[in-house]
């Protein structure tokens, strides 16, 4: 019997995931029922939404017990179809667990094409770039003129949605952690500034290179960066609340904010739940794919190999020591 190896919860986390939560267990190699793909994975993604989800406080979702599987996306390749519209060797993206070969609902699985890097269907084209588009172009409806900041740059969903910020006309601004991170913002995804959030004086700099205020601010962190950027969002400025990244994992009451504010900044607050975009994923796709063939957009990948090194790697995407997409690249994977 053919046996694949698998990470899955060892224990339920009560504070933010550390890799001791998980282990990686032996299993037989599944088979693809009706309405089934057995797929062998080539990259696993790695999203923050995750460690939410894996204590039960992410969309009303209940949470995994010891020894489930976990949630995650994977692209990879068809090994068997019970389903007429996949065939052997396609390449497909959908949810199956953090595993070298299992199983994918193929009414929920798409097909990708294999013209463009595996990885790509994970990060810029995947859920993190679907969020990004999704936010910037139908809620926010950025433009030409627009003064565009983000928080959670580096990473990207941040880095996706200012890059798309920029292609369509906007100045671009975003916080991130450390020099390393910031350059990237400058130096890959073309941002036109990058303010570093860890200097004592950055709600000044971000203050001077926003200046005379965002007219869109795209919400990925909290309320720590969420405040100063209101202060300073110009009246009638568009927020997008995509994720509050810093509040996950706190033992406290939900995050709360002043409604005077909005009030007084006369702004529209745009929350952002990207399963509401999953029926239009091709259509982000296509809008996406000469962009990228152009270099006009850009992905930067924090990937690491075999499948035992997902629960480390998860606990890197906790401590916000990504940089770009984390990704596992599993051992078999060409």
């Amino acid at each position: 019997m053919s046996m694949v190896r698998e990470v899955v919860l060892k224990r339920a986390p009560t504070a933010t995931p550390v890799a001791e939560d998980f282990e990686v267990v032996e299993r037989a190699a599944p088979t693809a029922l009706s309405g089934q793909l057995l797929v062998r994975s080539l990259y696993q993604s790695l999203d923050p939404y995750v460690g939410s989800r894996l204590r039960g406080r992410h969309m009303g979702e209940p949470a995994p017990a010891p020894g489930d599987s976990l949630p995650g996306f994977s692209v990879g390749e068809v090994l068997a179809s019970g389903d007429p519209a996949f065939a052997v060797g396609d390449r497909v993206v959908g949810e199956m667990g953090w595993t070298e070969v299992g199983v994918m609902a193929s009414a929920e699985t798409r097909r990708v094409s294999g013209d463009l890097p595996a990885a790509a269907h994970l990060g810029v084209l995947g859920m993190p770039g679907l969020t990004a588009w999704a936010g910037v172009t139908q809620l926010a409806k950025v433009g030409a003129g627009d003064i565009f900041s983000v928080d959670a740059a580096a990473g990207p969903v941040g880095g996706t949605a200012g890059q798309i910020a920029r292609i369509l006309g906007a100045r671009t601004v975003g916080l991130a952690g450390g020099p390393e991170k910031c350059a990237v913002l400058t130096d890959i995804y073309g941002f036109d500034a990058a303010v570093d959030y860890r200097q004592p004086d950055w709600i000044q700099t971000f203050a001077r290179e926003t200046a005379p205020g965002s007219t869109v601010h795209f919400e990925n962190v909290g309320l720590s960066i969420l405040m100063p950027a209101m202060q300073r969002l110009q009246t009638y400025g568009r927020v997008v609340l995509c994720g509050m990244a810093e509040h996950y994992h706190a033992e406290a009451p939900p995050a709360q904010m002043p409604v005077g504010m909005v009030i007084g900044k006369r702004a529209a607050m745009l929350g952002l739940v990207v399963y509401d975009f999953y029926p239009r994923w091709s259509e982000w796709v296509e809008l996406a794919r000469p962009w990228i063939a152009e270099g006009k957009l850009v992905s930067v990948d924090d990937v690491s190999e075999g499948v035992e090194s997902a629960p480390e790697q998860f606990a890197r995407l906790m401590r916000g020591e990504n940089r770009g997409k984390a990704l596992v690249r599993m051992s078999d994977a060409g």
